[in-house]
């Protein structure tokens, strides 16, 4: 197992509590996070959106190159994460929620930090503030999602006690939300209410391998530094069962009427992004930006497309795939979009998957061309990945990744060799960063850009506009 250097683990020593309270697992099998929060706490009013990027921390599980961890604790992480990216995918074709529709503008740039990947809880983690006098917790971020829930004091199965948990009853302007109200119309399923239209507006839902009871309720919400929301609608969890409920609770950036974009669309106009810093830090900095203001002016920008069989999903048309400069032959099909009657097939930018699936012909194709570009001896495969290569002593050229978007030759994105390989902590191995889709079933078809490929690049996604951007940028401290 990967062991924090004492200088790191001492500089962060104060957040254990976070760290603990973020769920982290200090598992080889397991990312884990470390909130180190290092500036100042801002609670605004809407009125006065201010911007404010932190400093965040991340402690390993997966260990980052060269550091002397063995082979094998390295290919297990792999193989674990690989195996937790299999189900992430899965989970999404379960995704159904709404549209919404954009409105106005604002601007806040918040922290985010990467968290646990267990079944379909989402890789990166904020600080928040609900209620009044606010309390702060830590919220999963999940683009791919429209949930809004936290775990509410007294609440059966929650994380544990050194886990912050929201206290309604410590709040004046927490107020439920009742049956028959619009908010209770857009809980996913059938909401539950046994007292009539004057009760709380009650539901169950299941999540990953876990189920879950919940109160819909309203209460003021922000951001760390950005604008308070003074009615956000959440789920405030009572009753938990199984372990793949996040135990910080989760804001969902989805398209749907509860998703955090959808509540805050007349405040940030339904844009936001974020950039994630490189899996070889130690320390760093990642930023979600919110609003309008800010964004980059020069990003190369494709249009979002709606998928109405899964409308929370960001899709994008993927017109072509290079690699070293050389157009890889894919069949048309492989990389059309999705198909309209069913929803199956296209392509999906998500944060929430580690590394780049992509369907098998394509895969295939893909891999095929790299490794007749690298001209080595491929190894072993490890940890879920088939094109694996002995750098000990270098002498491997590693050629560049470039994803062509819908939009002109402007839309393509060129990876370099970060964003396409992953080293070994022993520094001797090194294997091509994507894998192959499912070969059957609803996702045999869907081809997904994952965190790994959008690593040290401002993700944008302006639905207000109809885009998704990229950007690259650095985004380690």
């Amino acid at each position: 197992m990967y062991t924090r250097p004492a200088t790191f683990a001492s500089h962060f020593s104060p957040s254990t509590k976070l760290e603990r309270a973020a769920g982290a697992d200090m598992s080889i099998l397991r990312l884990s996070t470390v909130l180190a929060v290092l500036l100042p706490s801002f609670w605004t009013a809407a009125t006065a959106v201010r911007s404010s990027t932190l400093l965040l921390a991340r402690s390993h599980s997966l260990p980052p190159p060269n550091t002397g961890a063995p082979l094998t604790a390295w290919a297990a992480s792999l193989a674990a994460q690989s195996a937790a990216d299999v189900t992430r995918v899965a989970m999404l074709a379960a995704v159904v929620p709404a549209k919404a529709k954009p409105h106005s503008k604002g601007r806040s740039f918040v922290p985010i930090a990467p968290g646990r990947q267990i079944l379909s809880i989402p890789n990166y983690v904020a600080r928040a503030r609900l209620g009044t006098p606010p309390q702060t917790l830590l919220v999963a971020i999940d683009p791919s999602n429209d949930a809004a829930w936290i775990p509410c004091s007294a609440c059966v199965g929650c994380a544990p006690k050194s886990s912050p948990s929201f206290a309604p009853t410590d709040s004046p302007t927490y107020r439920p939300v009742r049956c028959g109200s619009p908010q209770c119309a857009q809980v996913p399923g059938s909401a539950s209410c046994p007292g009539g239209l004057g009760a709380s507006c009650a539901f169950n839902l299941s999540y990953g391998s876990s189920t879950f009871q919940a109160v819909l309720g309203q209460d003021a919400l922000a951001l760390e530094g950005g604008a308070v929301v003074s009615s956000y609608t959440f789920g405030c969890l009572r009753v938990v069962t199984g372990g793949s409920v996040p135990p910080q609770g989760l804001l969902g950036f989805g398209r749907g009427p509860l998703s955090f974009l959808s509540q805050t669309k007349d405040t940030y106009g339904s844009v936001f992004s974020y950039c994630l810093p490189s899996y070889k830090s130690s320390n760093f900095s990642g930023t979600l930006r919110l609003g309008p203001a800010g964004q980059p002016r020069r990003i190369k920008t494709t249009p979002l497309l709606y998928n109405r069989h899964r409308p929370t999903l960001y899709y994008v048309d993927m017109v072509g795939i290079r690699v070293g400069g050389r157009a890889v032959a894919v069949p048309a099909s492989a990389l059309a979009s999705f198909d309209p009657a069913t929803g199956t097939g296209g392509t999906i930018v998500d944060a929430g998957t580690m590394f780049t699936r992509l369907s098998l012909p394509v895969y295939a194709a893909v891999r095929d061309a790299f490794r007749r570009k690298v001209r080595a001896p491929v190894s072993a495969p490890l940890g879920g990945f088939d094109t694996c290569y002995n750098v000990t002593g270098g002498g491997v050229r590693v050629p560049s990744v470039t994803f062509a978007f819908a939009g002109g030759a402007g839309a393509a994105v060129t990876l370099p060799e970060e964003n396409v390989m992953i080293h070994s902590s022993s520094g001797g191995v090194a294997c091509l960063a994507m894998a192959a889709g499912p070969s059957a079933g609803v996702n045999a078809g869907l081809n997904v850009v994952a965190s790994m490929q959008q690593q040290n690049h401002r993700v944008l996604f302006d639905v207000a506009n109809g885009r998704v951007g990229f950007s690259r940028e650095l985004c380690t401290a």
